[in-house]
C-alpha cells in the first residue's frame, strides 16, 4: 500500500484479524474485508456505476476494511444478472469505476472487483423491483447462455454455447481485466460460484458437454483455468488474482469441496493467489445447514488440502468468532457482508472490541473514536 492513510505493520501482539497481509506486490492492512455485494442500482441500465457504488463501497473503506471487493461486475452485457447490474465492457464504465477506486484508496484501503458473467441465472429481474424470474424478452431480457442447455429452477432454458462462444467469453474476461487495471483496481477476482457460468462449467449437475469443456474434471475446469491465464497476462506479475468458489452445491452428484481443492490447486499453478470460498447456488432448493460460520469448515479444508490461501464468508457476525478462525490458521481472512451493510464502520468497532491498534480512523472522525472519547463504542 503506497497511501499515507495507510496505517503501519502492526505488532505480532495484534490480534489476528488486524495483521496485515501481503499478496504478490500488495499489502492489505488488515483481514476484514468485504466480499462482492451485488446491489441492483444501475437504473440507467448502462452498466456505469455512480454515486450509491461510491458512497456504498466508500463507507467501508472508511469504516476500517482492509479490502472492499465490488459487486459482481459483468464482462459483456448478457453476462449481467440483472439489467441493473455494474459492467465493465467499456470505457464509460472503468472511468466510473476510477472515481470509486481512487476514494478507497485514500481511506488507505485496497479495492477489488469481481469480474462475473451470469450464465443460464441471467436476465432475471433485479432485486429492487420485486419480481422473480426471467425478465421477458418483450420487457429488455436476453436470450441467456450456459455450457448445455439445462434450465436453472424457474428461469428461462439457456443456449449451450459453442466453441466460438466459449472463446469469446474468455476474450470478454481478458478485456475486462484490463479495464479493471486501467480503472484503478488493486485485485482482480474471478466469479466461479453462486451458480453462475465458471461455476456452471464446474458442475457435472449443469455442464452435460462431451467436447474439451465438458466431461472430466480437468475439462470442467478448463474454462476458469483458461480465464485464470488470460487475466494474469493482463493484470501483470504483481497485482493478486482471486477466485470466488462455491466449495460444494449442497446437492447429490454435483460439485463439492474435493473438487474445489483439486481445482483450486490447479488455478494456483495457473496464476491465482487467492480463494474465495463460499457455497450453493447452483442448485434451487437444497437444504443448507445455515447458522454462524456454516461455511468456514469448507473454506479450511479447501485452504488445507490445496495448500492456498483462503477467506471465509457466511454468518461470522461477531469479531470474536473472525479472530479465532484467522489465530488459530483456520483461514487468512474474512468477509463480512451482511455485518458490513449493517455496519460500515464495522471493521472500526472491531478493532477497539479486540484491542487492535485504531489508527486507520478517519481524521474527520477521529474525535468520536472511543479511546479519545470516553472509551465506550
Amino acid at each position: 500500500m503506497n497511501e499515507s492513510t495507510a496505517r503501519p505493520d502492526a505488532s505480532p501482539e495484534s490480534p489476528a484479524l488486524f495483521r496485515p497481509i501481503t499478496i504478490r506486490g500488495l499489502t492489505i492492512r488488515n483481514r476484514v474485508w468485504v466480499p462482492p455485494l451485488c446491489q441492483y442500482s444501475v437504473t440507467a441500465r448502462d452498466g456505469v456505476p455512480h454515486d450509491w457504488h461510491l458512497v456504498h463501497l466508500g463507507a467501508m473503506a472508511a469504516g476500517g476494511a482492509g479490502l472492499v471487493v465490488a459487486e459482481a461486475t459483468a464482462v459483456g452485457p448478457e453476462g449481467r444478472i440483472s439489467d441493473y447490474d455494474t459492467g465493465l465492457w467499456n470505457d464509460e464504465q472503468a472511468e466510473a469505476w476510477s472515481r470509486i477506486t481512487r476514494f478507497i484508496r485514500s481511506q488507505g484501503a485496497a479495492s477489488g472487483i469481481q469480474l462475473a458473467h451470469a450464465g443460464r441465472k441471467a436476465s432475471v429481474w433485479p432485486e429492487t423491483i420485486r419480481r422473480s424470474g426471467s425478465q421477458p424478452l418483450d420487457e429488455g431480457g436476453w436470450t441467456t447462455v450456459a455450457p448445455s442447455a439445462v434450465a436453472f429452477d424457474g428461469l428461462r432454458e439457456p443456449v449451450a454455447l459453442d466453441e466460438a462462444g466459449v472463446l469469446g467469453v474468455i476474450e470478454e474476461f481478458r478485456l475486462a481485466a484490463r479495464r479493471a487495471v486501467d480503472a484503478g483496481f488493486d485485485v482482480v477476482e474471478l466469479h466461479a460460484a453462486h451458480g453462475y457460468l465458471v461455476h456452471q462449467f464446474l458442475s457435472p449437475l449443469s455442464n452435460r458437454r462431451d467436447d474439451r469443456w465438458g466431461g472430466p474434471l480437468e475439462n470442467r475446469a478448463r474454462l476458469l483455468l483458461e480465464l485464470v491465464r488470460v487475466v494474469r497476462a493482463q493484470i501483470g506479475e504483481r497485482m493478486p488474482l482471486f477466485v470466488r468458489f462455491s466449495a460444494t452445491d449442497w446437492a447429490e452428484g454435483g460439485w463439492d469441496e474435493e473438487q474445489t481443492a483439486i481445482v483450486a490447486r490447479w488455478a494456483q499453478d495457473a496464476g491465482a493467489d487467492f480463494f474465495d470460498v463460499s457455497t450453493g447456488g447452483l442448485v434451487a432448493h437444497v437444504r443448507i445447514p445455515v447458522g454462524p460460520g456454516y461455511q468456514a469448515h469448507l473454506a479450511e479444508y479447501v485452504g488445507d488440502r490445496a495448500d492456498v490461501r483462503v477467506s471465509a464468508v457466511g454468518r461470522i457476525t461477531m469479531p470474536e468468532q473472525a479472530e479465532r478462525l484467522v489465530a488459530a490458521g483456520e483461514v487468512d481472512a474474512v468477509m463480512f457482508g451482511k455485518a458490513m451493510m449493517r455496519d460500515p464502520h464495522f471493521a472500526l468497532r472491531a478493532a477497539h472490541e479486540l484491542g487492535a491498534d485504531t489508527s486507520m480512523w478517519p481524521l474527520q472522525y477521529l474525535r468520536a473514536r472511543p479511546e479519545v472519547n470516553d472509551g465506550e463504542w
